[in-house]
């Protein structure tokens, strides 16, 4: 409370300031944070006064104008709407201030659409959301390109509009992207279709990518790469700590980046060695834990892991505590890549990685399959192609060569 006492508050935010000390520390901010988070609050109260306003009628659109009036004022920090949300996040959950009812209200037609296909999606087809969102972008993009933020004429769909837009949009990205959009647009085509929104089915007017499975090489890390990856991780911070268990469970493992950001503390199972992965369909599976990855977890948790009341393995290391996203492990995986100089890749690539390795070691494909998840073992198969020893003895003498 001596820090609270070196914040002078007046006006109709100052009753309610050891609660607002309160929940900045347990979100994890340091005092010195806390504080000037607390001071930022002051001068919203001192504005409100000024402005005569009361926290009911404390709305988005006032807030702006206080950061602008606070701009104007010579403020150089603490600026933007996102310094507000800790203040605000506790004010609205003791009713202070009014929950943001005007952003509810102004929802599109596309965001109302799309909430009913993620409800479908997720109900009546068992799709998880992650698979959605990743659907989702594809669709409002489609929605805008055809209808921009006006009403959906959905009934005015054509097959011409349906195939232009694949061919548009096939040109600006990889094979693999084209056909993540053409899956999702036939899904939401589908929907449509159910619902009766479209006069006829439009799904056979998607046309297919190009693109021959197996026809690549998957791109993992060399093993002096993978040293530079793993020595690139600062251990004597809380962060590097962090990175470096992350980057060890995807490449030992060959996690997901959606798994390994899901990883609970409830699915490491210490006595037994195992641990629990939540992958695609919602499935579970068990993979034993390696030393060194156990080792690597268990100093975070020692060490480096924030106090949070959340259950999820791997949290933010700054203020608020949050869990991390699967964005955020591949960036992690990323920045890893630009700080030794290896060429970037995201999480997919520590997985390829790691089931280089395993062949390298002399595990089968059925073993890599299993390690991997995969439902099938033709999608293991690509790792064939690498295994240059096994491949050698198969290829044939060059016409002409002596035998």
């Amino acid at each position: 409370m001596a820090e609270l006492s070196r914040v002078r508050f007046e006006g109709p935010l100052a009753p309610h300031s050891d609660k607002l000390w309160g929940h900045v520390l347990a979100e994890g901010y340091t005092p010195l944070s806390g504080r000037n988070l607390l001071r930022l609050a002051a001068h919203l109260s001192r504005w409100l006064i000024e402005q005569r306003i009361g926290l009911d009628s404390l709305s988005p659109n006032r807030l702006d104008a206080f950061l602008r009036y606070r701009r104007e004022s010579g403020y150089t920090s603490h600026l933007s709407q996102r310094s507000l949300q800790p203040l605000l996040s506790c004010l609205r959950k003791t009713g202070v201030v009014p929950v943001q009812e005007e952003a509810v209200g102004a929802r599109t037609p596309i965001d109302k659409l799309l909430d009913s296909y993620e409800e479908y999606m997720v109900q009546e087809r068992g799709v998880t959301s992650a698979t959605v969102d990743g659907y989702g972008r594809s669709i409002r993009r489609f929605l805008i390109d055809r209808f921009g933020a006006g009403d959906l004429g959905l009934k005015d769909l054509t097959p011409a509009d349906v195939s232009s837009f694949v061919l548009r949009e096939a040109r600006c990205c990889s094979v693999g992207y084209a056909k993540l959009k053409v899956s999702a647009l036939r899904s939401f085509l589908r929907f449509l279709c159910v619902r009766g929104d479209v006069a006829h089915d439009l799904v056979a007017a998607v046309p297919s990518v190009a693109g021959w499975r197996l026809a690549g090489l998957p791109k993992g890390l060399t093993p002096s790469e993978l040293r530079e990856l793993l020595r690139g991780c600062d251990r004597r911070t809380h962060v590097g700590r962090r990175n470096y268990a992350v980057l060890l469970v995807l490449v030992r493992l060959g996690l997901r980046a959606g798994e390994a950001a899901r990883l609970r503390l409830d699915d490491i199972s210490w006595d037994r060695g195992e641990l629990t992965i939540r992958g695609k369909g919602s499935r579970e599976d068990y993979l034993p834990l390696p030393c060194d990855v156990g080792e690597a977890m268990a100093s975070y948790l020692k060490r480096s892991r924030p106090q949070s009341t959340s259950r999820r393995l791997f949290l933010q290391a700054r203020a608020p505590f949050r869990d991390l996203t699967r964005g955020t492990v591949t960036a992690i995986v990323t920045t890893a890549c630009y700080r030794v100089g290896i060429s970037p890749g995201g999480a997919h690539r520590l997985r390829h990685t790691a089931a280089v390795q395993m062949l390298r070691c002399g595990a089968s494909l059925p073993e890599i399959a299993q390690v991997l998840r995969h439902q099938s073992l033709s999608t293991t198969a690509i790792y064939a192609k690498v295994d240059r020893d096994a491949l050698r003895e198969l290829a044939l003498p060059w016409p002409g060569e002596k035998s």
